[in-house]
């Protein structure tokens, strides 16, 4: 994505949100590692035990997690034919 969006400015848009129309969107293609990779920790916000250390979430909460932010882009893209979601590693 990174590379892309460096080479294609113009490719990147803001939908949904804020007075912004949703173009028509026929496929979305889910690298999942970066989702995953966020869902799986505490957020930034989130209440640090008196240890120091951020506090961990189970096994449930985090494909919770995954789910809920999945469901989110999915209502706010509305893809018209394919939801694609790539895992590696």
């Amino acid at each position: 994505y990174r590379w892309v969006s460096e080479r294609y400015p113009l490719i990147n848009r803001k939908i949904g949100r804020d007075g912004y129309a949703t173009p028509a969107i026929d496929n979305l293609y889910l690298d999942m590692n970066g989702i995953i990779h966020n869902c799986a920790r505490p957020g930034a916000d989130s209440r640090l035990h008196p240890s120091g250390h951020a506090p961990t979430l189970s096994e449930e909460d985090m494909f919770l997690a995954v789910f809920r932010y999945i469901e989110q882009l999915f209502a706010l893209v509305k893809p018209r034919k394919l939801l694609f979601m790539a895992v590696d590693g």
